[in-house]
C-alpha cells in the first residue's frame, strides 16, 4: 500500500508540472477563444488512465478505499476558491452564465466540506453522505457543461478564454478532475458501510437479545 501511495504522489507531481507547462505554453488556447478540444483532452486523459488503474488493478482499489473519507471531503474545502469566478464575472472577464454557476456552486461545497467531512463520513450518515458527493459531482459537470455551450447561452459578451491561461487553466486540467475523483473515491468507500452498519446492528440485536434472554 506504501509503493502505491509514492507512486501516486508522484504521478500527482507529474500531472500538476504538465497542466502548469500547458497552461504557460498556451498550449489549450484556441481560435475561437474559449475551452476547448485542448482542455478536454488535459482534463480528460488523468481520469482515463484513473478509470483503467482502478478498474485492472486490485491493489489499488484495495488503497484507494483504504485512504481517510474524512480527508478526502475535507479537502475539497478547497472549491471555495471559486469566489475567484464571481469576481471575475463582476469585473466582465467571465460570462455570468458559467462563472455565477460554477462560482456559486463551488462556494457551496467547499463551505460545507468541513461540516460534511466530520459529521456525516460514518455508517450510520451513510445516504447524506453519498448525496452530497453527488451534488459535489454534479456541481463539477455542470460547470464543465456550461464552460463548453457558453457560445451558445451567451453568444455576446466576455468569453471563457481565460480558463485556457494560467492560472485558471490549473482548474479544468487538474483540480476539476482531481476532485471528481475524490468524490468518486468517497462514494465507493460508502457504499463498503452498509455491510459494517448491518453487522453493528446484528451485534447490538444479539447483545440485546442477551441481555433481555438473562
Amino acid at each position: 500500500m506504501k509503493n502505491y501511495g509514492r507512486v501516486t504522489l508522484a504521478l500527482l507531481g507529474v500531472w500538476f508540472a504538465i497542466a502548469v507547462v500547458l497552461g504557460g505554453g498556451h498550449w489549450l488556447q484556441n481560435t475561437g477563444n474559449r475551452i476547448g478540444v485542448g482542455v478536454a483532452i488535459a482534463a480528460g486523459a488523468p481520469l482515463i488512465v484513473f478509470a483503467l488503474w482502478a478498474a485492472g488493478s486490485k491493489g489499488f482499489r484495495e488503497f484507494l478505499l483504504g485512504l481517510n473519507p474524512r480527508v478526502l471531503t475535507a479537502s475539497q474545502v478547497w472549491r471555495l476558491m471559486g469566489v475567484v469566478f464571481v469576481v471575475l464575472e463582476a469585473r466582465n472577464l467571465l460570462p455570468s452564465v458559467f462563472a455565477l454557476s460554477a462560482g456559486y456552486g463551488d462556494m457551496f461545497i467547499g463551505a460545507t466540506a468541513t461540516l460534511v467531512a466530520w459529521l456525516l463520513a460514518k455508517p450510520e450518515h451513510r445516504g447524506s453522505f453519498i448525496l452530497w458527493q453527488v451534488l459535489g459531482i454534479a456541481d463539477l459537470v455542470l460547470a464543465v457543461s456550461l464552460g463548453v455551450t457558453v457560445p451558445l447561452l451567451q453568444p455576446s459578451g466576455p468569453t471563457t478564454g481565460l480558463m485556457t491561461e494560467l492560472p485558471l487553466s490549473l482548474i479544468p486540467t487538474f483540480f476539476v478532475p482531481l476532485f471528481l475523483m475524490m468524490h468518486v473515491v468517497a462514494i465507493a468507500q460508502a457504499r463498503k458501510w452498509g455491510g459494517v452498519l448491518t453487522r453493528r446492528r446484528t451485534v447490538m440485536a444479539e447483545v440485546l437479545g442477551g441481555g433481555v434472554g438473562d
